[in-house]
């Protein structure tokens, strides 16, 4: 393949280097990585960028952005409930900072007042405008302090959706950084489709052009690159315009642009949506831009869920926050909107600590730190849980008893007991006489109290699972 440029940075005086805008006549697509008729291509370089971890690193959110986009629009009081829930979530540990909302009807508005009057500092309310100066009427009017703007930075939107030279481009967006200014709004630059853009031929003129007015002007200008259509790669020595390595080191090295005003935005069209995102904060992003349970354009955003987690192993802690609520608030959405949660979604899915493998439920048995990924039952209140079916034997059931009643230390049930035999000779014929389903809860609950009837009085007062 073709090699492109990099943003390896091996000459101290390039950092300070001026790059001018690339008037190009003809849009640059980068046919020969995105042929369209076949897979996009990978490129490889031998460049390596070290990791630069910014010393604070958090996470917004667009639940109620691009998010609601992938929804029915939601109603003013669902808006509240979620922002309530993520003000929970978040339990003043400033983890998930801000979030962002649309502005343009009615009931939008009067759920940004809504929550304005919750009076929370987490997560703060932003919002997000078009690329035209009426839209910010609308910021001022609510009285935001910031708001997000769109710009479309590759020439697949330059050229073929704005009908615009890279130059017109350009002015456009630089008079909306400044309408902002003028308004003591803090703009958040949206640098659409940032892997496909001619990142030395436009990104970083435009990149530059706005740190110079945030230097004069003393505001704060931020820029989220968007890996629109999930193109980014974390791979170690891929080549722009795909690679997030090189583009997060490029616009702090060559864009001028400080850590924390930098963050980063995916999609998951090729499974990369988390590693791009870690792979952003490792390499000097300060924000990642994310939305619960990843709900988004195609095949989403970066759920929220996800890189709280991600947060917790890069930082040893989440402060705070309660994580308990993420099962909570999924519930909430498959009920309040009828949102479907695929079972085995990690964190979140009715069954992403369930095993049915009785091997496993012999290891869950002994300890079950053996299969299970931590303390999920601590951590996010949700217990280790072992399916029963005709491949369980002895092992799985007396598992699926433990971990059910939640019995602890000497309570616990040996699979030897012969009790236990008795429920799988039951569970045996079950499936003797045809049954091919996972056996429910529900009734494996009934047939052991049956046989072990002390269960009853064990569990009074506990929720079994």
């Amino acid at each position: 393949m073709k090699k492109v440029q990099s943003t390896q940075n091996n000459d101290p005086k390039l950092a300070t280097k001026k790059f001018m805008l690339k008037n190009e006549e003809q849009p640059k697509l980068f046919k020969d990585i995105f042929p369209y008729s076949e897979i996009p291509k990978i490129v490889f370089g031998s460049e390596q960028i070290p990791m630069s971890i910014p010393e604070d690193i958090w996470i917004t959110d667009t639940t109620f952005r691009d998010g609601q986009q992938s929804m029915d629009t939601y109603t003013e009081k669902q808006i509240v409930k979620i922002f309530d829930y993520l003000h929970r979530l978040d339990n003043n540990s400033g983890i998930i900072r801000q979030t962002e909302f649309f502005l343009y009807t009615e009931k939008d508005r009067n759920a940004v007042k809504k929550c304005l009057a919750r009076g929370y500092k987490f997560p703060e309310i932003t919002s997000w405008i078009r690329a035209n100066k009426e839209d910010f009427k609308l910021v001022k009017d609510m009285g935001l302090k910031e708001t997000g703007m769109l710009m479309s930075c590759s020439d697949y939107h330059i050229f073929k959706k704005l009908n615009k030279t890279r130059q017109e481009a350009m002015d456009l967006y630089v008079s909306l950084v400044e309408e902002a200014i003028e308004n003591g709004i803090t703009p958040r630059c949206h640098l659409e489709d940032i892997t496909r853009a001619d990142f030395f031929g436009f990104v970083i003129p435009l990149v530059q052009r706005f740190m110079e007015i945030s230097k004069k002007s003393g505001i704060k200008i931020k820029i989220r690159a968007c890996d629109t259509l999930g193109l980014g790669l974390p791979y170690s020595g891929t080549e722009l315009p795909r690679s997030v390595q090189h583009i997060i080191n490029g616009l702090i090295v060559y864009g001028g642009v400080p850590s924390e005003y930098l963050e980063w935005h995916g999609h998951n069209d090729f499974y990369n949506v988390v590693p791009n995102a870690t792979t952003a904060w490792l390499h000097g992003c300060a924000a990642i831009n994310t939305s619960l349970f990843g709900i988004g354009e195609r095949t989403g955003n970066c759920p929220l869920e996800a890189m709280i987690i991600e947060y917790g192993q890069l930082r040893g802690n989440v402060k705070n926050m309660n994580l308990k609520l993420i099962s909570e608030i999924g519930k909430y959405f498959e009920g309040e909107f009828k949102y479907s949660i695929p079972p085995k979604t990690p964190f979140v899915g009715s069954e992403f600590n369930v095993t049915r493998a009785g091997i496993h439920a012999d290891g869950i048995l002994k300890d079950e730190e053996i299969y299970n990924i931590f303390d999920t039952e601590k951590i996010l209140g949700r217990p280790i849980v072992v399916a029963v079916n005709e491949h369980s034997g002895h092992a799985g059931i007396a598992a699926w008893v433990n971990t059910y009643f939640r019995l602890k230390g000497t309570d616990k049930i040996s699979k030897k007991d012969k009790r236990i035999n008795i429920i799988k000779d039951w569970v045996d014929e079950q499936y003797e006489t045809g049954r091919t389903t996972v056996m429910k809860s529900e009734e494996l609950e009934l047939i052991t109290k049956k046989i072990i009837p002390e269960l009853h009085v064990k569990v009074q007062g506990t929720e079994a699972c």
